[in-house]
């Protein structure tokens, strides 16, 4: 337990002590946020602001998460989301260092993003897959059955992580948005990986318990990242986390809901990351189809609901509101 604590705590301060030394470094290497230019007309007033701040709070999660683990083979389950959610973090680092440096809103092209995903989501799959303690079954929820998918496991599963990773990254588009859904969310996978780890959730392998209090430990320090970012992430954001940290973000959490068995968790967990990307998907293709026309003023979602005259932090307030309330459903889903 003490542990546990500690990666919350130990995260939290770290963020606090070194984002304050890092913001001012973001400014001086000039690696500022450019807009998008069909963005809300009151974010052109973002442009400039440090970004790639992701690296403070995945960086100080990984440390402590490594340093206060204890893993038991290079296969260990915690070690395995660690190293995924790096990996992802990597594909945004890309991202955004092209952006800064080519001073565009836009980094890697289509192909490149798909590709990186499609590789480490390839890997992740198999790993699962072959893991005795995961395999092919996965819990549905309400029901308490364990649906087996068979060799269909690594394809889904593949496409359901490029999906989940994507859809935090499009939720990142307003001051502390992400960093607050994803304490929330993180709060309730490091609850779920504390039930694995006693056994109280369905088909766990009890011969893998240090693995699931692991990947516990690694969700809490990521709350504790999360939430020392927000402090410089909250409305007026000094810092932005770019790709980088909410391409770790969506990993780590796609990546904790499959080592649990419970990917369909994630429909309430991180329900708000799914309607981000949902609406993104519908837009364009509805844009497409009528020729011009949209569903909503402006996708991801959270944007019509600044310019029906919600403030972010409202907005900010009312998805961390849906995501807890969410999580706690999800939680009472499987016992």
């Amino acid at each position: 337990m003490l542990r546990l604590i500690l990666a919350l705590v130990g995260t939290l301060i770290a963020v606090l002590l070194v984002a304050p030394r890092v913001i001012p470094l973001l400014h001086r290497l000039k690696f500022g946020q450019t807009i998008y230019d069909l963005g809300p007309e009151s974010h052109k007033a973002k442009q400039g602001t440090p970004t790639m701040g992701g690296l403070v709070f995945a960086l100080a999660a990984t440390a402590v998460a490594l340093v206060l683990g204890r893993f038991h083979s290079l296969w260990d389950m915690g070690l395995a989301v660690i190293v995924f959610a790096a990996l992802s973090m990597a594909i945004g680092f890309a991202d955004d260092f092209i952006k800064v440096v080519r001073k565009r809103s836009l980094g890697l092209v289509w192909w490149q993003k798909v590709l990186g995903q499609v590789a480490i989501g390839l890997l992740f799959s198999l790993y699962c897959y072959h893991n005795p303690a995961i395999g092919s079954r996965i819990v549905v929820p309400f029901v308490a059955v364990q649906w087996d998918l068979g060799p269909a496991y690594v394809p889904l599963m593949t496409l359901f992580i490029m999906f989940m990773i994507n859809s935090a990254n499009l939720q990142d588009g307003l001051d502390g948005l992400l960093s607050g859904v994803a304490a929330s969310g993180g709060v309730a996978w490091s609850v779920l990986s504390l039930l694995a780890a006693l056994a109280l959730l369905p088909g766990v392998d009890t011969q893998a318990t240090g693995s699931y209090l692991n990947v516990a430990l690694f969700n809490l320090a990521l709350v504790g990242g999360c939430l020392g970012f927000l402090w410089f992430n909250f409305y007026p954001a000094k810092v932005f986390m770019g790709d980088t940290g909410s391409m770790w973000i969506g990993g780590a959490a796609v990546a904790t809901a499959m080592v649990l068995r419970l990917p369909l968790l994630m429909l309430l967990i991180n329900f708000t990351m799914i309607l981000s990307s949902g609406s993104v998907i519908l837009q364009r293709v509805y844009f497409k189809v009528t020729k011009g026309k949209r569903i909503i003023k402006m996708s991801p979602i959270h944007h019509p609901f600044e310019l029906s005259g919600m403030s972010e932090p409202q907005i900010v307030a009312m998805y961390t509101a849906v995501t807890t309330v969410l999580s706690l459903v999800a939680a009472l889903s499987i016992l």
